[in-house]
């Protein structure tokens, strides 16, 4: 497996800002379209029937990507290699 080379602070932080701005549209995307399905459920016959399904799903899919933007800028990954490297080190 080849090694990827190691990203520059500035390649880490315009890597972060995309993918803090992804979110954000994510974010607004979900509020836009999931407030249209709750006025297009209530409007409806029947009251509240479906709507409530689809924020929950979606909600699940935006917690995810929310969490995956705060584990990553918290170099996850970075640490774990090198923290793995040391141990390697030590014993072989």
């Amino acid at each position: 497996m080849a090694e990827k080379p190691e990203l520059t602070p500035e390649e880490r932080a315009a890597k972060r800002a995309k993918y803090l701005t992804g979110l954000m549209w994510h974010a607004g995307a979900f509020v836009i379209i999931n407030a249209f399905f709750w006025l297009l459920d209530a409007w409806g016959e029947g009251g509240i029937n479906w709507a409530y399904i689809i924020t929950a799903a979606w909600g699940f899919a935006l917690a995810f990507h929310a969490l995956a933007y705060w584990v990553d800028g918290r170099q996850v990954e970075e640490r774990k290699t090198r923290q793995y490297l040391r141990e390697e080190q030590k014993t072989g």
